[in-house]
This record gives structure tokens, C-alpha cells and sequence, in this order.
């Protein structure tokens, strides 16, 4: 295991180098989504309606932060169970994006698009939203804002916590007995 500091967004370079266990500290630029987010944006995009971001190289984050309390940039943000995203998550690859963050498995399409694109899944730790919230510098909402807190915003962020969970080699943290 090894232990990088990458810059969103993310490059092929990036993502080749990472493999299961190794620990990211990510700073730059991430958006946030969730289910009905994606489904939004794969029917806008499948209508010629252009992504409110560029999808090359972006990291998304499944999450829905709770409210911001005064004085803070973002109330907690934890991540939300990335299977759920898994009817959207290929198309996205091939449309460029490079990394998403959540928690739990993905499937057997995910971690084959995620060889095919040179693409990552990283896992943050579930229970620690407030935690994680430290290191979100500044949010904005760029799309869909009439969902609130699933609707896609714009995150700076500065040394993330993440932990690699699916590599390009087609690998998994994750252990089953069922495997």
C-alpha cells in the first residue's frame, strides 16, 4: 500500500499508479451526486443537453450533505452507498469521468468500465460525514438546485480522506465469503 496526494481533476496517469489499499489525500475540484442527480444528467445528456461540468478526468462524490450550520462551508458530508449509482456509473466513464467516491461494492460492469476508462473507485469512510467535511474548502451548487442537498454541487476540497477500493486491474478491497 502506498500513499498518494493527486489533484482533481484526474488523469490516466493518476489512476494507473493507484491500486487497492493505497491511500489518496485529494485536493481539487469534485462534484456531488446522487441517484436522482444522475438520472437527471444521463437524460440531459442523452437529449444533447451538455453536463453542467466537465466530465474529463472529474471525481464524483455520492453524497447528500446535510444542512451548513453558521460559520461552516458544508454541514456533514458522508458518502452514500455507490451500488445505487451503478445503472449510471458506466456511461459516465466512458463520458470521461475518473474517480467516483461512496461506500459498499460496486458491480461486475462497474469494475469492468473502470478497467476499460482507467478509472478508480474510491471508498470514504461511512460515519464520519462531519470528519469529512473538514477538508471541503468551499461548495456551490452547479446544477439541478431545486433538489437541495442531492442537487450536483461543485466542492473544493484539500487533503480528502479516500482509500482505493477498485483499481483498473479490476480489483477489490473488499473481501466476501460468498466470493
Amino acid at each position: 500500500m502506498a500513499e498518494y496526494f493527486l489533484t482533481a481533476p484526474l488523469t490516466n496517469e493518476d489512476t494507473e499508479k493507484l491500486r487497492i489499499g493505497d491511500v489518496v489525500r485529494l485536493s481539487g475540484v469534485i462534484y456531488t451526486a446522487r441517484d436522482t442527480a444522475h438520472k437527471m444528467l444521463i437524460a440531459d445528456l442523452e437529449n444533447n443537453i451538455p453536463a453542467p461540468f466537465s466530465l474529463d478526468g472529474a471525481v464524483i462524490y455520492y453524497v447528500g450533505a446535510s444542512p451548513t450550520p453558521e460559520g461552516r462551508v458544508i454541514g456533514s458530508a458522508g458518502p452514500t452507498t455507490a451500488s445505487r449509482m451503478d445503472a449510471f456509473a458506466t456511461k459516465l466513464h466512458d463520458l470521461g469521468v475518473k474517480a467516483t467516491i461512496g461506500k459498499g461494492r460496486r458491480n461486475a460492469a462497474v469494475k469492468g468500465s473502470l478497467k476499460k476508462n482507467k478509472a478508480v473507485y474510491f471508498g470514504a469512510t461511512g460515519g464520519a460525514g462531519a470528519l469529512l467535511s473538514n477538508a471541503i474548502k468551499k461548495n456551490e451548487v452547479v446544477a439541478y438546485e431545486h433538489l437541495g442537498p442531492e442537487a450536483i454541487y461543485r466542492l473544493e476540497i484539500e487533503n480528502f480522506p479516500l482509500l482505493v477500493i477498485n483499481d483498473i486491474l479490476e480489483q477489490e478491497l473488499y473481501v466476501s465469503f460468498n466470493d
